[in-house]
């Protein structure tokens, strides 16, 4: 996009104010499907990121859309039809970020399992991510997940793909939303499955304990379950989640790499619809 300079007659080049606000009007439209997708993705939309962050955030990201994308008119843009191509804008971009955000949940659901086959379901506290309460070992399963995430520049290639989308998608335009409303649902099914993986080993294995604990109870009535048992299972918790980080984290990078292929599949399908 090309800014027309006035000349004054002091020489000094400038801009005229309604060629400014003009300019205004086409950044803050391009910057509302990066703003809803950046609200929506796990690691900028936590509630431990502030307000100005975002909004920071999202204008940096915008500044070189305005040099490539195909925005509409400013015609257009003041008609009527600004109520349908604004909530358009946010569906696509709220919706790659919850894409994100749904793989994600696998960890805090894998973590949330294990620590209540533990027994410490009751060791709970805020989670800074969402604000909620939930398990110490589900955050730390969260934030493990969103630690590799960062490491490995992936929260890179999730920003790449929603530019790259105003190229396929440009702003203003219908895309189909039906292959929006597909790929969430094949999301939530992934994440399950993905959750099912990461809990799977340790779960497993307290539950062989616990049947083990059950029948030295029962051959032992003596034997005090809360005293003798729960020891025991948080013990073995312990070791199961010390020897298998190694595993986990080849675990979390499937899981962002199958993410990141979601947030690919639906901008490509709601371009190609």
């Amino acid at each position: 996009m090309f800014i027309d300079l006035v000349t004054y007659d002091s020489g000094v080049p400038g801009i005229e104010i309604s060629r400014l606000l003009d300019i205004l009007l086409l950044f803050m439209f391009a910057m509302i499907r990066i703003g809803a997708f950046i609200m929506a993705a796990p690691i900028t939309g936590a509630r431990f990121v502030p307000v100005q962050v975002r909004i920071v955030t999202s204008v940096i990201l915008t500044i070189p859309v305005m040099a490539y994308a195909d925005l509409p008119t400013v015609e257009a843009l003041t008609s009527p039809a600004i109520v349908g191509m604004v909530l358009g804008e946010i569906a696509l971009g709220a919706s790659a970020g919850l894409i994100l955000s749904i793989f994600f949940a696998a960890a805090t659901v894998a973590g949330d399992r294990i620590a209540t086959t533990a027994g410490l379901g009751f060791a709970a506290q805020v989670d800074p991510t969402n604000g909620a309460t939930a398990p110490v070992i589900s955050q730390l399963f969260s934030l493990g997940l969103l630690v590799l995430f960062v490491s490995t520049d992936s929260h890179l290639t999730a920003f790449r793909l929603v530019l790259d989308s105003y190229n396929h998608i440009p702003p203003g335009t219908v895309f189909d939303f039906s292959g929006i409303a597909q790929a969430g649902i094949d999301a939530g099914g992934h994440m399950f499955a993905h959750a099912a993986k990461l809990m799977m080993p340790v779960v497993s294995v307290l539950l062989l304990v616990n049947m083990g604990i059950g029948v030295m109870t029962r051959s032992a009535p003596q034997l005090n379950i809360f005293s003798f048992g729960f020891p025991l299972t948080l013990s073995v918790t312990m070791v199961l989640l010390y020897l298998g980080a190694p595993v986990m984290g080849l675990a979390y990078d499937k899981l962002i790499e199958a993410a990141i292929d979601a947030l690919t599949q639906m901008l490509t399908g709601a371009a190609n619809g």
